[in-house]
């Protein structure tokens, strides 16, 4: 049968889903014919104006990059090339691999086609801990609550044979009386039976990503899947508790080496990648004798990469070793910098000096680093959010990125905030990139967006010059005219070329 992918995103949003590229590759093992239509490059009408990354840019948590050498972006209408796509295609299923914040754009185009009555599947995260919200909408019939390599085959299999398939596992199915067939959630797959990603399902252009102010063709390699951290904000968490509570399995398991070596060597020799992108949330959560194998296996790549982890995760040996091998940046998570408001509403459980110490092994090591931080937590006030600016003076980290609280369904903060009302339960959240959603009268959207487009202004100038910072942050013309002004010089002072810097390839050359 024919299955169509779709993933509904949004312009500047650049990394590779790999969820997508496994499960093609497990329907064409199965002699499915799959193909793929995804919007990335698109302008989607209504959001001509965003640009992930380039919204990061102009808040200068980036260095400025030109991604047009790279990337063809497409000019013609979006709606029109899906529906000519599902017109020549003929898809059987179209299955929906969205975020929440994308969520909506799939729901568009699934619109613009939906006379044709063809089955749709919803996958990810926000189908795993808001299926019913997903499946109140029309254009939606089935929700894959949990992981989906295994139910996507039974279903496409039942549906090629003309079998039933509403007793499959990890499937809610919608009856068209609207009842919801809720199945039982099957043991977490095990990550030694992972098939080789079907990278080919994308076009070209998108293998490209930008990093530190230029693009390189880059691309997405798993080595965990879950997270042994707990922090208030994010999905992993909740997975653990999802998977503990309905199969009695842990939902964090390790990829083994050998499956990491195999598609490592597969992306450098088939696919020439320049550089790759572990997505673990905690690159360095494993043992010390699966950092070794890791450590021997990428001796013989020598291909620059990301990596994202905690601060505590960092030892001045492991990140030696890294950089001997490839290691290129670094991004890790502060958050917040108020050591209360982290420990009692984020759940991340460390002191600020703590913070400064580890960070401060990658700047003895040479190694560049970004970190993460959030403005506009619920409960959070303006003077709470400064203390988060005044941690990272501390910080000699090469960028800092600032984004709004996104109140994902199934994390525990979505709950806090539904709970005090500043959202209501069917409210669909927006990119973090995007301003803030929840409407909190000691901390206003105004005053959080005017904070977070300011925030690395006052990280990086003299303390003399927050007076001028300040009256940059209110979002009127004048307020503009002043930010734009500091934003120029920053960029002027802060992301001119430095000669001392040495391209990544040339320094594993």
């Amino acid at each position: 049968m024919n299955v169509l992918f779709l993933y509904p995103n949004l312009r500047g949003m650049n990394m590779l889903p790999p969820s997508v590229a496994i499960l093609s590759a497990l329907l064409k093992r199965q002699g499915h014919t799959v193909d793929l239509f995804d919007t990335t490059h698109w302008l989607i009408p209504g959001e001509e104006h965003f640009d992930s990354d380039k919204a990061k840019e102009k808040n200068l948590n980036v260095r400025p990059f030109d991604f047009e050498e790279r990337v063809t972006l497409h000019e013609t209408d979006v709606f029109e090339d899906f529906s000519r796509k599902v017109q020549a295609f003929s898809p059987d299923l179209i299955a929906v691999s969205a975020t929440e914040d994308i969520f909506p754009v799939g729901l568009r185009l699934l619109r613009h086609i939906r006379r044709a009555r063809i089955p749709t599947l919803l996958g990810g995260v926000f189908g795993t801990f808001a299926p019913e919200l997903a499946l109140s909408y029309d254009e939606i019939d089935m929700v894959c609550v949990g992981e989906g390599e295994r139910c996507i085959i039974e279903l496409c299999e039942r549906m090629r044979k003309g079998q039933s398939y509403d007793d499959v596992t990890n499937l809610w199915v919608k009856k068209r009386d609207g009842t919801i067939v809720k199945n039982a959630v099957t043991d977490p797959v095990d990550l030694a039976e992972m098939v080789m990603p079907d990278i080919g399902i994308f076009e070209t252009s998108r293998l490209y990503r930008p990093m530190a102010g230029r693009a390189y063709r880059m691309l997405p390699v798993e080595t965990h899947r879950g997270c042994p951290f707990t922090c208030a904000f994010c999905n992993s968490p909740s997975q653990e508790r999802f998977y503990a509570q309905t199969t009695g399995k842990k939902f964090l398991r390790v990829k083994p080496m050998s499956k990491v070596r195999e598609e490592l060597l597969h992306y450098r020799d088939i696919w020439k990648a320049e550089y790759f992108y572990f997505w673990a949330d905690t690159f360095l959560a494993w043992s010390q004798r699966q950092f070794d194998e890791f450590c021997e296996v990428y001796a013989e790549i020598r291909i620059p990469f990301w990596m994202q982890t905690r601060p505590e995760t960092l030892t001045h040996d492991r990140i030696r070793r890294l950089k001997e091998i490839g290691l290129h940046r670094v991004a890790c998570g502060i958050e917040h910098g108020n050591e209360t408001f982290r420990r009692e509403v984020v759940d991340r459980r460390m002191s600020n000096d703590d913070l400064v110490r580890w960070l401060r092994i990658l700047n003895d090591l040479g190694v560049p680093y970004s970190v993460n931080n959030i403005v506009g937590f619920p409960a959070e006030t303006y003077e709470l959010a400064r203390d988060t600016m005044q941690l990272n003076r501390r910080i000699n980290a090469d960028n800092y990125n600032c984004y709004s609280f996104s109140p994902f369904h199934g994390t525990p903060l979505r709950a806090l905030a539904e709970r005090l009302g500043y959202i209501t339960p069917e409210v669909i959240t927006r990119s973090l990139t995007r301003d803030s959603i929840l409407d909190m009268p000691q901390f206003p959207r105004a005053q959080v967006e005017g904070f977070r487009r300011c925030f690395v202004l006052y990280v990086k100038f003299p303390e003399s010059r927050w007076p001028e910072i300040k009256r940059a942050e209110a979002l009127t013309p004048e307020g503009d005219a002043a930010w734009e002004a500091l934003r120029k010089e920053f960029v002027e002072q802060f992301f001119t070329p430095n000669e001392d810097e040495v391209d990544a390839d040339q320094a594993l050359a």
